[in-house]
């Protein structure tokens, strides 16, 4: 048997066995170490929580002692020292071995905590005198003797220990009676407390605004109960959600950048004590927002540093809608007050014109009826009469615009007037302009009728015809719709719509909308983007706006930039038949039959054209300048009818006029003519007897079928 290598065999077995051992030893050693430490720390713990230094200092001193340590220390949470134990300085062989660093120093420590809550540390340094563990390995007698006098030293240092824990005991028992007495008075304290959180609860509970916190990740850390009446989650369920469950993505960004301003100037001054109010649109459960106040401001620590964000919420939405309504009302009084003065200027320009175009329509007229057709005077003539026609429209353009120019109260059908429009000459010219649009009729089976004027109306839907055809250079379509509608409460556009029942107009188009700039102008007389010389002369949405006022209806838009825009008109409903129409008057209808008529004008031209006409209708006629005058005949003369001009210079006008005839004649025939429109005196003089009101210029046909109708009541 090679025994050679036994013996280098048997040391590289000791050596590794005593490698492995010595690890073992070093490891058990300095496990055990830390557990003495950690033990400490739970020991003592009661007594730093409790300030109470004696007993650290006795328990370090001892644990110092007992366990070898070079330096043992207590500091609290902050790194402070609460108590540190120094040993005597090492002497003899044990000094020179850990000189030699053959027992190295160690420092080991171990957090305090009281009540899961870290109040400071504890800090060793430790003799890691596992060398006479190792020796034992080749010296067995050195090994037992140490062990002997370890082991000795440990009971003696055991016994030292449980009477050291004896008198620590007794110790403890004082002070735990101490902390009874403190604990009863911290009970007061707290029953203190309860009673304040019940009354701040019971006012949080009780008030209409929301209380809540939130941590700086915007979580909700407290609400009050009344929330649940504001967003109608349970206070729980809120603190289930985030601020992005709650908020909508707007307020969300609003709310992030009022936060992370307010911290900037925060940190940059070093105050926190400040707050802000946003106006915030929040959800509620059911999906539906409100709009809500907040004001808000930080929490700090002990150290001054924010910690979350308190605050209160309060709903405005009621508010807010009431400024709204508010301000919608008050933009439409101002749009009402412009057109109003825009009117009584294009009144009084219309009722000059009027006077002025008497002349250019009524001798042409005359002229045409003695002329044969064949003259070459009969077409010049023509064309007099036919500007002069077109003039007065453009004047009954101004008086619609003025609010003054429907005179006639007749139950109409929207559909038939619809109809009537899209097959005129009229309608068909104008489409010329735009071949590649298309107008498509959608009207509503059995239409409720309305009550107006089937010439201001027709004139109304040209106009938004025309309009929309207009914005569609590119071609498209006009949509003209009617429908029957009931509204149970107000509709809030560009005009406020009253609840009631209407029949309602649309007119819609397919071009680039109307900006909010021209929509607030669109109904002003001469504002316009049409194609001059085309499309107009400016007044046709002046005219629609002008007509649905006289209507009491209401018009609203609707125009998405890029989409189109709806106008639609609401013309109040009534439950009437429309009648049949009348015949179509013939210049035999309307001839008379010599009755003498009395015409009553200030203006000289006026009156002559007023008496070539009658006189060409077979009337006898007499003429004054003046009502007195007027009054003054017929003091001695007879009269079978009285036209009267509702305004004349400085002396009665027609009503007065009227009012002084009739206290000499009751009964006497009598019809109004005017310039302007009708107005509260016309309509007096009509409730007085006034068989008709004719507005000027004098026509021959609309003359003479008010003298007809006035002559045979």
């Amino acid at each position: 048997m090679n025994t050679k290598w036994v013996t280098p065999v048997a040391s590289i077995v000791l050596t590794i066995l005593f490698l492995i051992v010595s690890y073992q030893i070093d490891r058990s050693a300095e496990k055990t170490a830390r557990n003495r430490v950690e033990e400490h720390a739970r020991v003592i713990a009661d007594d730093v929580w409790n300030f109470n230094q004696k007993g650290v200092r006795n328990y370090i001193q001892l644990a110092a002692e007992s366990y070898s340590y070079e330096k043992l220390v207590i500091t609290d949470h902050k790194g402070v020292v609460f108590w540190a134990v120094e040993a005597p300085v090492l002497k003899g062989f044990q000094a020179k071995l850990v000189r030699l660093k053959l027992i190295p120093r160690q420092t080991l420590s171990a957090p305090i905590f009281n009540e899961r809550r870290m109040i400071g540390t504890v800090e060793a340094v430790w003799l890691k005198n596992t060398i006479f563990l190792k020796a034992y390995t080749f010296f067995a007698m050195v090994l037992i003797l140490t062990a002997v006098f370890l082991y000795s030293r440990i009971i003696k240092e055991k016994e030292t220990l449980e009477d050291s824990v004896k008198r620590r005991t007794h110790e403890l028992e004082r002070s735990n009676a101490a902390l009874k007495q403190e604990i009863i008075e911290r009970a007061k304290v707290t029953e203190a407390l309860r009673e304040s959180e019940v009354k701040h609860r019971f006012l949080a509970e009780n008030i209409n605004d929301v209380i809540w916190s939130m941590d700086l990740e915007m979580n909700y850390t407290y609400i009050s109960p009344v929330s649940s009446k504001l967003h109608g989650w349970s206070e729980d369920e809120l603190k289930r959600l985030t601020i992005y469950d709650v908020l909508t993505p707007e307020s969300i960004e609003t709310s992030r950048k009022a936060l992370d301003e307010q911290l900037r100037l925060s940190f940059e001054t070093g105050d926190f004590e400040r707050s802000v109010s946003l106006v915030l649109e929040m959800y509620s459960k059911d999906g539906s927002t409100l709009w809500c106040e907040i004001t808000a401001s930080f929490m700090v620590n002990e150290e001054n540093q924010p910690v979350g964000v308190m605050g209160v919420t309060r709903d405005i939405t009621e508010r807010l809608k009431a400024q709204r309504e508010k301000d919608n009302l008050q933009k439409q009084l101002d749009r009402s007050r412009k057109m109003e003065s825009l009117g009584l200027l294009a009144g009084g320009v219309a009722h000059d014109l009027n006077n002025v175009l008497s002349g250019i329509v009524s001798y042409p007229e005359l002229l045409l009826l003695d002329l044969a057709k064949d003259s070459p005077l009969y077409k010049p003539i023509q064309v007099i009469r036919d500007s002069g026609l077109k003039a007065a429209a453009i004047v009954e353009d101004l008086l619609t615009l003025a609010r003054r120019g429907v005179m006639v109260r007749e139950t109409l059908n929207l559909n038939s007037l619809v109809n009537d429009c899209v097959t005129s000459p009229e309608h068909l010219k104008t489409m010329k302009y735009h071949p590649h649009v298309d107008v498509v009729l959608r009207l509503e089976q059995q239409l409720p009728s309305i009550k107006g004027s089937a010439h201001h109306i027709r004139k109304t839907v040209m106009n938004l015809i025309s309009n929309a055809a207009e914005a569609q250079p590119g071609g498209g379509s006009v949509t003209v719709s009617t429908q029957s509608r009931y509204l149970d409460r107000p509709l809030y556009g560009f005009y406020t719509v009253d609840e009631g029942e209407y029949v309602v107009l649309t007119v819609s188009d397919q071009g680039e909308g109307i900006s909010d700039n021209d929509v607030q102008r669109v109904f002003e007389p001469f504002y316009t983007k049409k194609v001059m010389g085309r499309s107009g002369t400016g007044l046709g949405l002046a005219v629609v706006w002008g007509t649905i006022q006289d209507h009491k209806g209401f018009v609203n838009i609707v125009s998405r930039m890029g989409y189109g825009t709806d106008f639609e008109l609401y013309f109040p409903m009534i439950r009437e038949p429309v009648p049949e129409q009348e015949e179509k008057t013939t210049l035999e209808s309307i001839m008379g039959q010599e009755e003498l008529i009395l015409v009553v004008d200030d203006i000289q031209d006026q009156r002559d054209i007023a008496t070539r006409i009658l006189t060409r209708l077979n009337y006898q006629v007499h003429s004054v300048n003046s009502g007195e005058l007027a009054v003054h005949y017929l003091k001695s003369h007879r009269a079978d009818l009285v036209i009267l001009d509702m305004i004349m210079g400085d002396g009665m006008d027609g009503l007065d006029t009227y009012k002084a005839v009739l206290d000499m004649n009751p009964g006497q025939k009598a019809i109004i003519v005017s310039g302007y429109a009708e107005t509260e005196r016309v309509r007096e003089a009509q409730t007085l007897g006034v068989a008709d009101y004719v507005k000027k210029p004098y026509m021959l046909e609309s003359i003479g079928r008010a003298v007809r109708k006035a002559l045979m009541r």
